[in-house]
Parts: C-alpha cells; sequence; structure tokens
C-alpha cells in the first residue's frame, strides 16, 4: 500500500508521463497532416469543388471519409471505383444514367463545376486513410464466358471508354464489374446495327432496361462496336 506522500508522487509521475505521450503524438500526427491528405495537391480546384459539395448538402445523402449519411453511395475512393469519365456522364444527367432508379437530384452542373467537383473527390481518394474504406469481403466472384461463336473481344484492345466507364458494370476476360452480364458474347447475339442501336440508346431499345444512356459520340460508339464484335 501507497503511502500518502509515494501516491501524490505516483500521481504526478503518472500526469507528466502521459501528458508527455499524448503531446508527442499529438506533434507526431500534426507532421503528418501535409503528407497523408495531400497538402500539396490542394489546388484552388480541388477547394471549389468542396465549396460546391458543402453548398449542395451532398453530405446530406452521401458519406466521405466517415461523415455523412448512408443513404447514397459512400464516395471516399468513388474516383478509382468509378473513373472521372463516369462520374462526369453521371453528373451531367443522373436520371440518364439509371432511368427510374437514382434519385440523385439533377443539379445542373456545368462542365467546369463538374471538374472541380470531381477534382475534390479525387483529392480526398488519394488522402492516406490506413486503407479505408476496404474493399466488400462479400463481392460475387465473375465467370469468364466463353464465346460459342469464337473468341470474344480482347481486353488488351479495349477502347478507352470500357475502362473509364463500361468496366464499372461489365467484364471483359473477368476483369471489370458484375453489375451487368460479361461482354465476351456480345458478338452472338448483336450485329453491328443493333449493338450500335442499343449503345445509341438503350431505353428505346428496351424500355426500363437498367443499362444505362451513356451519351457516346458516333465515334466512340463505333469503336465499341468493332471491339465488342471482333471486327477489323
Amino acid at each position: 500500500m501507497l503511502s500518502k506522500s509515494q501516491a501524490k508522487w505516483f500521481l504526478i509521475a503518472a500526469t507528466v508521463g502521459f501528458s508527455l505521450v499524448f503531446l508527442f503524438l499529438t506533434v507526431d500526427t500534426v507532421s503528418q497532416v501535409d503528407e497523408r491528405t495531400n497538402g500539396d495537391a490542394l489546388t484552388e480546384e480541388v477547394a471549389a469543388g468542396k465549396r460546391i459539395w458543402d453548398k449542395n448538402n451532398c453530405m446530406g445523402c452521401h458519406t466521405i471519409l466517415g461523415e455523412g449519411a448512408y443513404y447514397a453511395p459512400e464516395l471516399t475512393n468513388v474516383v478509382d471505383r468509378r473513373g472521372e469519365d463516369f462520374i462526369r456522364t453521371f453528373l451531367r444527367d443522373p436520371q440518364a444514367m439509371f432511368p427510374g432508379r437514382r434519385k440523385m437530384v439533377q443539379y445542373d452542373f456545368s462542365e467546369e463545376e463538374i471538374t472541380e467537383v470531381i477534382a475534390f473527390l479525387g483529392w480526398v481518394g488519394n488522402i492516406d486513410t490506413n486503407d479505408w474504406p476496404p474493399e466488400p469481403p462479400l463481392a460475387p466472384e465473375r465467370v469468364v464466358v466463353s464465346s460459342g461463336g469464337g473468341a470474344g473481344p480482347a481486353l488488351a484492345d479495349a477502347p478507352e471508354v470500357f475502362d473509364s466507364t463500361c468496366s464499372a458494370c461489365h467484364s471483359v476476360e473477368g476483369q471489370g464489374g458484375n453489375i451487368g452480364p460479361a461482354l465476351d458474347t456480345v458478338r452472338d447475339r448483336f450485329d453491328a446495327d443493333s449493338l450500335d442501336a442499343w449503345l445509341k440508346d438503350p431505353q428505346a431499345v428496351k424500355p426500363g432496361t437498367a443499362m444505362p444512356n451513356l451519351q457516346l459520340d458516333d465515334a466512340t460508339r463505333a469503336a465499341v462496336v468493332q471491339w465488342l464484335l471482333g471486327q477489323e
């Protein structure tokens, strides 16, 4: 049992010791802020995107860095998950991307504002969060389906739009998303004209389909059709 004097000095020593530890951890944390939060990449464009984020109360539906609501998708790593092109197309017209499904407000952002929002989200995605949020552990395994009519599209030859946008939902050779069907056997189901019509306006071909209208220009659609059908 400690005497009153010993208890007094034990309390003082413990208080000083833990205070020093707290001060050390505080200094260590503050010294890492710029490096871990990409301080050098905090441009005016990023700041403008943050102002748009706050002005439109995006956190009222979305979560970012663990803060916000859980009504809409978590956006900490959205640029890595979806890509800039997908986000840009979505923000132009959320309803056109997912007819009848998305409840995202149409904010009528200008192209400059969309670029600023993407810059902000990209900056957030590069913050060192110790790999949080983690990858979903229960994602279904992707299955590669062989084409009965010959070799399917080669992933190495994919047009840029597949990597930036289409792969968010579709896969080729087992690489990409699994929300929509794999595209390895597209050539067995479509010819050039029907595939082009589908990509141009999915709702016109199949009302109520989950396939969004990506508003692809003629040249991009032609490149996708040629690739998927394996044409020279």
